[in-house]
């Protein structure tokens, strides 16, 4: 037996999830369920060695006598990609985009590679999913040749640094980080270790060669980013594609940004030419017709700082056969629908009990925020009702239960960002601020009181 006061040294356990930490090996996480992520990491109850004073990289300076040169976003020639990242690429700086397969990430990357090449100098694009031959035939068809465009199919780390110390790139795109692995490290690939590791080099090759380097990352069937949690604190920008598989429209949002805002978005639309930026996206979301229709409403949605027109749709059916009614959505959340369901029959007096109700958005396009809620109401009312709602008016509030309608932010932007599309009238909630030009303020207080107003 070890003689008194002195602690046995036995192995230490943690989790590369979630921090766990165990005095002996389990084969699954305790704590986030995780399986095979609880690794040795040392003993528990060794000293702790003294740690003495050693180099430094660079002198302690006053903050402001510390150059932003270097630092400066560079423009990528894309208007909608600048703008999810705050201006452009950061030298040095480590991106991680990330989006279910075949939603464009690849083409959209190879174009910001050759609009890089062309501006400024080398740029590599390594592939671990594709061969350079398929690569090059993707980029034939979105016109992305260019001389100062190096391309490398590679799925070693160390292969890949050798081609970075030998085209020495300004910027470098890989294609994915899953696919890429180091022999120095055990475990599967694109398991998360070598995950963590392979993200680990090339982010400390990125500093030391002021390199802007984007990681193309897999999802989950969750859409959660695959690989450890670790992956995205390790980056500096985390920016997600979206997109509908049987539309063309592609949203860019960045979810994590050091260097400019963190909830602006991209639109982008995919095509036989690549994937090509839609600087007004609005008419992407809103159905044209000559005249208005029932069960259609026309709201101001804000994606980050951009305000953007959105339609909403509801068809209200007679339900047949006898048993519940139906209600189905589409590109809404159908929590909230429900609920607009409830207040709309209780407060307004529409009769929906006895009626199938589906409701949609126009586009393919995800709304979720509550501005949305008096818009939903109007076109739910207006599709049980047969009548349709005025042209030329949008609706901006939230709902409460109790049938009141409250303001909502960016209330100034959006009735802006209306009236220059051309729309004349705005139901909008009581104190809602001075209306645009050309733009009529039809101020309510609650859901009857809008009901009575428009019919």
């Amino acid at each position: 037996m070890p003689a008194s006061g002195v602690k046995s040294s036995r192995p230490a356990h943690r989790c590369s999830e979630c921090g766990y930490a165990s005095a002996k090996w389990v084969g699954r996480c305790p704590e986030c369920q995780t399986w095979g992520s609880v690794q040795e990491v040392g003993t528990v109850g060794s000293p702790l060695r003294a740690v003495s004073a050693g180099p430094v990289s660079a002198k302690a300076r006053p903050i402001g006598q510390v150059e932003l040169a270097g630092a400066r976003a560079v423009p990528t020639g894309i208007t909608e990609f600048d703008r999810v990242l705050g201006g452009g690429l950061v030298p040095g700086a480590v991106l991680l985009v990330a989006g279910e397969p075949g939603v464009g990430k690849s083409t959209l990357l190879l174009e910001v590679a050759h609009r890089v090449a062309a501006a400024n100098g080398p740029t590599l694009v390594v592939s671990g999913e594709e061969s350079a031959a398929q690569v090059r035939l993707r980029a034939e068809r979105i016109g992305a040749l260019h001389d100062q465009l190096y391309l490398a199919a590679e799925t070693e780390l160390s292969a890949v640094l050798a081609h970075v110390e030998d085209v020495s790139p300004t910027l470098l795109v890989l294609d994915s980080v899953q696919t890429v692995r180091s022999p120095a490290v055990d475990g599967t690939d694109g398991g998360a270790t070598q995950v963590r590791a392979v993200a680990s080099a090339l982010s400390a090759v990125a500093r030391a060669r002021n390199m802007t380097t984007i990681l193309v990352g897999h999802v989950t069937k969750d859409g959660a980013i695959a690989g450890p949690r670790a992956l995205e604190h390790l980056v500096d920008v985390v920016v997600s594609f979206d997109g509908e598989r049987h539309s063309t429209l592609r949203l860019v949002r960045a979810t994590k940004n050091r260097f400019g805002p963190a909830d602006e978005i991209g639109c982008f639309e995919i095509g036989d030419g690549g994937v090509v930026g839609v600087p007004d996206p609005s008419h992407l979301f809103v159905s044209r017709r000559s005249a208005p229709v029932p069960g259609s409403c026309v709201t101001v949605t804000m994606e980050g700082s951009r305000p953007l027109l959105a339609e909403v749709q509801a068809l209200v059916a007679t339900a047949g056969g006898g048993g519940s009614p139906r209600r189905a959505v589409s590109g809404l959340d159908s929590q909230r629908v429900a609920m607009i369901n409830a207040v709309v029959e209780r407060r307004g007096g529409v009769r929906l009990a006895d009626a199938d109700v589906f409701a949609a958005s126009v586009g393919g396009v995800r709304i979720a925020e509550p501005a949305a809620d008096l818009a939903l109401a109007l076109a739910i009312a207006s599709a049980s009702k047969d009548r349709p709602l005025p042209a030329g008016l949008v609706a901006i509030g939230e709902v409460g239960l109790s049938g009141e309608i409250r303001r909502v932010g960016g209330t100034g932007r959006r009735l802006a960002e209306a009236a220059r599309q051309g729309y004349t009238a705005a139901l909008v909630p009581v104190d809602s601020g001075p209306a645009p030009q050309g733009l009529r303020l039809i101020e309510v207080p609650d859901l009857g009181a809008a009901f009575t107003r428009l019919w």
